[in-house]
């Protein structure tokens, strides 16, 4: 699933990119409100976050053009802003969800589920093709009861194949929904991937190709092989009925000297990792240092009496922005 993020705060914008990327959403990042609204015009999106205080144009702003444009993509909106008046606002202004910042990223990406089960296009149950599970609410995908590693673009084209399964897919069509426009890839890129994810399915214990090619045309899912055919791993199990697979009993796979099947955590974490995080800050510091120098400096003008219109316009702007992206880092 696509998404789009709209935000200006780059050390916010990093954070939840990573923990998106890390649930294996596709994730377009624009840093202004003009730039957010030309996004949303030229690419489809599963869903948009949407910062509510955005040069340019406001996050309510982009929001009621693109409601009044009959664009009717789930949106979130992010805010430090936390007043019923607020809430109200932009609920009104055709938002779907409000959070206010600083971000709790365990509840942005339930927030996140429970949108798209609203919208027109819900999440699906879990995804099968023989004994291949794939299971949208955590993001896994197993075989034979062995979860597997896929990279988030090999498990976007998985989920895209599995979600439709009689459709030929192009391999323009594959680019431009499975690559962010930030990153344009050539067409070889979809061979690679399409050949890295039959390799690691192979190795998984997937007997046939998943994947057909239909030469001239793009790709498509080939129909799952009968039950009992011989894609079980290990012979006892043909002729048997297979039990009914779902998350809760899934095992660890096995050490392997690839790393295309390895073992997933039970409860994999949906924050990015604190060494994550912390990388983030680190990159970031030095620029909210200078945010809160703008109000440093405003303050002492404030107390000397000379305080302009625009310092203090610009102090408004930075103690927003704080208020909403160092709680994200752990400061209170």
């Amino acid at each position: 699933m696509r998404i789009l993020l709209v935000e200006d705060d780059e050390g916010i914008a990093k954070v939840v990119t990573a923990a998106l990327a890390s649930q294996h959403y596709q994730v377009d990042l624009a840093t202004d409100g003009d730039e957010g609204i030309e996004l949303a015009e030229i690419f489809k999106y599963d869903l948009i976050l949407l910062d509510w205080m955005l040069p340019k144009l406001t996050g309510i702003d982009l929001c009621k053009q693109l409601r009044n444009a009959r664009d009717r993509t789930p949106i979130i909106l992010l805010t430090a802003q936390d007043t019923s008046t607020n809430k109200v606002e932009a609920l009104d202004a055709g938002a779907d969800d409000y959070l206010v910042k600083p971000l709790d990223i365990p509840e942005l990406l339930a927030r996140i589920r429970a949108v798209l089960r609203r919208s027109s296009t819900p999440l699906l149950p879990v995804l099968e093709w023989g004994l291949l599970q794939l299971d949208p609410s955590n993001c896994q995908v197993s075989y034979d009861q062995e979860l597997l590693h896929l990279t988030p673009k090999e498990y976007g084209l998985l989920e895209l194949f599995l979600r439709n399964p009689h459709r030929i897919f192009s391999q323009s069509f594959l680019l431009d929904n499975l690559w962010s426009f930030e990153e344009p890839p050539t067409e070889n890129a979809v061979r690679a991937h399409i050949k890295s994810l039959r390799r690691k399915l192979k190795e998984a214990g997937v007997k046939n190709d998943l994947i057909e090619t239909v030469y001239g045309l793009g790709y498509r899912l080939r129909q799952p092989p009968e039950e009992g055919s011989g894609q079980t791993k290990t012979e006892k199990n043909k002729g048997k009925k297979v039990a009914k697979k779902t998350p809760s009993n899934l095992k660890q796979s096995k050490s392997k000297s690839d790393s295309s099947v390895s073992p997933v955590p039970k409860a994999q974490s949906e924050e990015p990792k604190q060494s994550g995080l912390s990388a983030i800050w680190e990159q970031q510091k030095s620029k909210y240092i200078k945010r809160l120098n703008v109000l440093e400096r405003a303050v002492t003008d404030w107390r000397d009496g000379n305080l302009t219109g625009k310092l203090r316009q610009e102090a408004l702007g930075e103690a927003h922005t704080l208020a909403g992206s160092l709680g994200s880092f752990g400061f209170d």
